[in-house]
């Protein structure tokens, strides 16, 4: 199967990017170099093109009972613009995707998908409606949607773009006609997403090229960023086989609700304990973990990498890992098998970097 192009492929392409298929699409992975554009994130302003995320639109008399059925986190505690981080879940307690739920209003959700599970993602989400008075709509083609991040992002969107956004707190958006502004983003930082006509997403895009204040970012960077700062990546740190629970997630998962798809597994397996959990891992060596090595105690294998990297913004050898739940202490010391050589390191928090999200 070909895969698909973004709104912003030739501009891409112009700019002389990496491209390389991701999640369906052919994507920048990179313009510069990752660290140039990691850090222009940490330190200014980065944009991403993120046009090959899902978008579903969920509205109805039942539109709120509905999503609170497939979704891990409860949108009845919340108001008109604001915005919930959680996942959907399969009846084990498995993670079906990781999403964003933006309340429209009462009876109007907008749910962001991860653009590698659209497919699948619709077809569950179809899947789960019987008996619930909804429409649902998978607007995944109409929208591009780019991601301005960075400390720098709040002066960048209202003096290059002229979007005023400085009174939006984090996770919350407005909608002006069909383009919605969120502050949300997967880096760490302050910023904003915008989701519009592919139209308006070039225009933006032009005038943020244009201003020199806005480095173009691509997926290389994005990953760093995210993974500094202990966001997870469907695939790696969830899966049908990794629990919400199992990755520290708990937070998310609202067992006070009266129901929702997967209660019972994870009510289960969080008065249990998970057999497995995500944890950090910090090396004592320069060597660089992959997804995917085995990570060992006392010479047995307890379980793999899923992410890592050496930092760019704290100079580490770090990962976050899948390991078993006995070894998951903080100060637990382990060891990494890369290549042939096993690398001694101790379990650690998987926020390698800290925050700095707007909060108020």
């Amino acid at each position: 199967m070909e895969n698909k192009r973004t709104c912003l492929y030739d501009k891409h392409v112009a700019l002389g990017a990496l491209i390389s298929p991701f999640g369906g699409f052919e994507m920048p992975i990179q313009y510069t170099n990752i660290v140039d554009e990691h850090q222009a994130v940490r330190q200014a302003c980065g944009v991403f093109d993120v046009s090959h995320m899902g978008e579903v639109l969920i509205s109805g008399p039942d539109a709120q009972r509905y999503v609170n059925h497939i979704f891990t986190n409860d949108v009845s505690k919340i108001v008109d613009g604001q915005i919930l981080y959680g996942m959907m879940c399969n009846e084990d307690g498995g993670t079906v995707d990781d999403l964003l739920v933006y309340r429209m209003a009462a009876d109007r959700y907008f749910l962001v998908i991860n653009a590698a599970n659209v497919d699948k993602d619709w077809a569950w989400i179809q899947q789960q409606a019987d008996g619930y008075d909804v429409a649902l709509e998978n607007q995944s083609e109409q929208y591009g949607e780019l991601a301005v991040q960075g400390p720098q992002a709040e002066a960048v969107m209202e003096e290059v773009l002229g979007i005023a956004c400085r009174e939006l707190a984090f996770y919350t958006f407005k909608q002006v006609g069909d383009v919605i502004v969120s502050r949300t983003g997967y880096t760490g930082e302050d910023g904003f997403e915008i989701y519009a006509t592919p139209i308006y997403i070039n225009e933006c895009w032009d005038k943020l090229i244009a201003s020199g204040r806005c480095k173009p970012c691509g997926l290389g960077c994005r990953d760093t960023l995210r993974f500094e700062v202990g966001l997870p990546l469907y695939g790696d740190e969830l899966s049908p086989e990794i629990t919400p629970v199992m990755a520290g997630l708990s937070m998310f998962v609202k067992l006070d609700k009266e129901e929702f798809i997967g209660k019972e597994a994870l009510a289960r397996q969080k008065a249990d304990g998970p057999v497995k959990r995500v944890v950090g891992i910090e090396l004592h060596d320069k060597a660089i973990p992959r997804h995917g090595y085995a990570v060992l105690k006392d010479g047995e294998v307890i379980g793999e990498v899923t992410t890592g990297y050496h930092t760019i913004s704290t100079d580490k050898s770090v990962c976050m890992a899948l390991i078993d739940a006995g070894s998951a202490a903080l100060g637990t010391e382990v060891e990494v098998q890369i290549r042939k050589k096993t690398f001694a390191g101790t379990v650690c928090k998987k926020r390698f970097y800290d925050k700095h999200y707007k909060k108020s």
